[in-house]
């Protein structure tokens, strides 16, 4: 039997281990299928200024997402030292206008214009999993530990649903996001 891991650093590593071994077709179909779940959502349907991500270690890719909504406004970060900057990406020149930047991420063009963060209506968040009471789990870095607590925005973290998990460790500092959204669910927290 196969212990279960007790801190936040074992348990990523066994997420992420697990992650790994989802097949490339599996990955691609479970990521459309949250792509058409977002779509169909109506916090998603209502926003226009999103920030999002770019697909990394098989994280769920949102690539048909924007695609399918060019006109909405789509922010994504690059890192600065210990901190995110966002920047606004047009999705007709996505490829012109990303480029690969701290651990090996797509990150924006640094001359790219800034989001106007007082006026975002959806932050759609990567994590390694996700539990029942809004925590994510991230990958260490502390990054958007840093940059939630201050952050506007509807705050949905993304993941494929067996990374959806009844409770995760978590630290005061931790924030709890408004939804979670997977390929098989919506769920709210707030």
């Amino acid at each position: 039997m196969t212990a279960i891991p007790q801190t936040k650093k074992q348990l990523r590593q066994a997420l992420l281990n697990q992650r790994r071994q989802i097949p490339h077709g599996i990955w691609q179909k479970k990521s459309q299928a949250l792509c058409d779940r977002l779509t169909n959502w109506q916090i998603f349907q209502q926003a226009q200024n999103i920030l999002t991500f770019s697909s990394f270690r098989q994280e769920p890719d949102l690539t048909n997402l924007w695609q399918s909504f060019p006109h909405k406004n789509w922010g994504f970060s690059r890192c600065i030292e210990k901190n995110l900057i966002w920047h606004q990406v047009a999705i007709a020149d996505f490829e012109n206008n990303m480029r690969s930047g701290a651990f090996g991420i797509l990150e924006p063009n640094h001359d790219l214009p800034l989001m106007d963060l007082a006026n975002i209506d959806l932050i759609l968040i990567p994590a390694v999993a996700c539990d029942r009471q809004g925590y994510r789990l991230g990958y260490g870095g502390g990054f958007y530990d840093r940059w939630l607590p201050n952050s506007t925005g509807f705050k949905a973290g993304i993941i494929f649903d067996e990374f959806y998990l009844d409770a995760l460790p978590h630290d005061i500092w931790d924030v709890r996001l408004e939804a979670i959204v997977s390929e098989d669910c919506y769920c709210n927290n707030t």
